[in-house]
């Protein structure tokens, strides 16, 4: 099956806080906060929604291509995605402009602040799934610029590709009428518990309502799982314990590279929420969202000291 992967496609500067931000933070002076936290360090990591999901994707064998806009010092990251087996035909170079940049402070409680700047990413509306040849079985629609995202569902739709919807980060920037756009015709939608809570909050549409509209609805909970509905039914997701928390950065994104593996291969819902599960996992277990590695025999072994394919895997790993 063949995965196009739309959203942002950015350089991570990961910092982590030695502290907790709640500390630092007066609830009852929201409106007027003004605070600056000393960091212990930062990276510069590979990142962007796109990637991040493709990443993974490729990692467990799926055919993963993107579509997004970069800058002109994409040309390195480019060739590091080729080598990982992510297709990049389809990532536009906007001349005299840098790649999106992300940069996000994580405390000890994992928490995270963030921050993000476009770059090229600001004009990902001059692209269109009409100009991709041959057309693919499913599309990824995930944060980017607000105008691209309600861009690409209306054509989704006119072209009849089923697609997964993550609004996630951009919850704060679209409008109620683009979310509701974006998940009527969705083929399925994937969250997190707090995520769901805002679509709740524009839509007035509960957790129950949005599983009986849409065929596909996925909530993750963090350490909690995650919940598949899913043709009239419930499946509820254990998380695999990490061997250590390192950074959630990514942890979400590798979560629906390995869901879309599942669905890829026409694997029943819980056992493409297992696989998506330890595919998480392995990205906490790592500093950055693109920085875990392991060959599919690996990923099997590991697998199965928590769960049992019943020989599925086996046909395709």
């Amino acid at each position: 099956m063949r995965v196009l992967c739309t959203g942002s496609i950015a350089w991570d500067y990961l910092m982590t806080f030695p502290g907790y931000f709640h500390e630092h933070i007066l609830p009852d002076r929201l409106e007027k906060i003004s605070v600056s936290f000393l960091v212990d360090g930062m990276t510069r990591q590979r990142g962007g929604i796109g990637p991040n999901i493709a990443y993974t994707l490729a990692l467990l064998g799926g055919d993963a291509h993107l579509l997004s806009t970069v800058g002109e010092d994409f040309t390195d990251y480019r060739a590091w995605l080729e080598q990982h087996g992510v297709h990049t035909e389809h990532a536009k170079v906007i001349a005299g402009t840098f790649t999106a940049s992300f940069f996000c402070n994580t405390d000890r409680n994992n928490a995270q602040i963030a921050s993000f700047f476009p770059g090229a990413m600001a004009l990902a509306g001059v692209q269109s799934l009409h100009d991709v040849d041959p057309l693919p079985d499913l599309v990824v629609i995930s944060p980017s610029a607000p105008d691209a995202m309600s861009k690409f569902v209306k054509e989704a739709r006119e072209l009849g590709i089923r697609y997964l919807y993550d609004p996630s980060q951009q919850l704060a920037r679209i409008t109620r009428e683009e979310l509701i756009e974006g998940v009527d015709s969705a083929w399925m939608l994937v969250v997190n518990d707090y995520e769901a809570g805002l679509i709740e909050k524009m839509t007035s549409l509960s957790e129950e309502q949005l599983a009986a509209k849409l065929p596909v609805l996925v909530i993750t909970r963090g350490a909690e799982g995650a919940t598949i509905f899913a043709d009239g039914v419930r499946t509820d997701i254990v998380a695999v314990a990490p061997k250590e928390i390192v950074d959630p950065t990514g942890v979400g994104d590798a979560f629906r590279g390995g869901l879309l593996r599942g669905v890829a291969a026409g694997w029943p819902w819980a056992l493409c929420g297992q696989v998506a599960s330890l595919a998480a996992t392995y990205c906490l277990e790592k500093n950055g969202p693109q920085n875990h590695h392991y060959s599919q025999a690996e990923f099997l072994t590991r697998f199965r000291q928590h769960f049992d394919d019943g020989g599925l895997l086996s046909e395709l790993f």
